[in-house]
């Protein structure tokens, strides 16, 4: 995914800050698995998988959400990206890991940082707070709302060699110019890939070009419609068979807040005030925080592991009978 504006969309950090912000609510609410993403001047470069197919929801909450905060504290109005974003279909692992490479790359593909020393732009490169970079090799600690663990693993060897591996890998490319990659991202405006994929997708794309003149379905319309936050609530009360003021309450240690916020963004569709506001936890960036701390608690105990597993599967069956009475279809009793 790539995202260009003849605007300066971050004029300084805080911008920078506020769109991460952004980012990992809506890869929350939208069920996203980010791999990688970079923050440039003008543009930016997102890799992700959408599991539920709603790369174009994704995309304009993002870009709508940020639009409205830019406006509002540079006291400006109107569009701030111009036209539709950039998106690409990559074809397997040793595509993505070649395009991950790539996009690491751009901050130090600029006009001027091409002609500095190696030395110099491997410093640059690993300093950039505003790329995924530092969370693959090891600089810090991943982000919540990311996923690098699949791309990681392309390098093989043991888990804790994965880090040096892939910086090997993505600073090599600052001495060998990867030409094949660079003109296969000129050979199709949809796909990344072989021949054989490109073509796949080529005829795909005119497949559905056929249906845009046909009447919209009534099940695609409500596909990503939300869910009423308290049928998400009473989920989450029957899986943890507890009372709904315990969600609300202040507990050391204790993830029923964080679960809910997940649950709460992802198929209610609130945002991280609206999830405080209605958990009674203070502040979006008090979410935020428990949300952070939720992947680490997950790994480290699974019976918690377990009841969000099963508050997930009562959700999607919930949602997906929904969908279904809204489409007129019969569902079972």
């Amino acid at each position: 995914m790539e995202r260009h504006s003849e605007k300066c969309l971050f004029r300084d950090d805080a911008d920078r800050e506020r769109f991460l912000v952004k980012l990992s609510e809506r890869v929350e609410q939208f069920n996203i698995r980010l791999y990688l993403f970079v923050l440039m001047a003008n543009h930016f470069h997102l890799v992700f998988e959408t599991p539920e197919a709603n790369c174009s929801k994704f995309m304009q909450s993002l870009l709508t959400a940020y639009t409205v905060y830019y406006n509002l504290r540079h006291r400006r109005h109107g569009h701030l990206l111009d036209g539709r974003f950039k998106s690409k279909l990559v074809d397997g692992d040793s595509y993505l890991l070649a395009l991950s490479r790539y996009v690491h790359l751009n901050p130090v593909q600029i006009a001027s940082m091409k002609h500095k020393v190696i030395e110099e732009r491997i410093k640059v490169l690993r300093a950039w707070p505003w790329s995924s970079y530092p969370s693959y090799i090891g600089v810090c600690t991943p982000l919540s709302f990311l996923s690098p663990g699949p791309l990681l693993a392309e390098m093989g060897g043991p888990r804790r060699a994965w880090p040096r591996l892939y910086r090997e890998f993505v600073e090599g490319g600052l001495v060998e110019s990867d030409d094949e990659l660079k003109t296969m991202l000129t050979l199709s405006p949809r796909s990344i890939g072989s021949d054989e994929f490109r073509s796949q997708i080529d005829e795909l794309y005119q497949e559905r070009l056929k249906t845009f003149a046909r009447s919209e379905d009534v099940s695609f319309r409500h596909l990503t419609e939300p869910m009423p936050p308290e049928d998400v609530m009473k989920v989450l009360v029957e899986v943890f068979a507890v009372e709904l003021e315990d969600f609300k309450r202040r507990k050391r240690n204790c993830p029923l807040r964080a679960v809910a916020a997940r649950m709460l963004i992802r198929y209610a569709a609130l945002d991280q005030r609206e999830v405080a506001t209605l958990l009674n936890i203070g502040s979006g960036s008090a979410v935020c925080k428990q949300l952070s701390y939720l992947p680490d608690k997950l790994s480290k105990d699974a019976q918690l592991w377990r009841r969000v597993e099963l508050i997930e599967k009562h959700l999607s069956e919930t949602k997906s009978t929904r969908i279904r009475e809204l489409s007129g279809e019969p569902v079972k009793s």
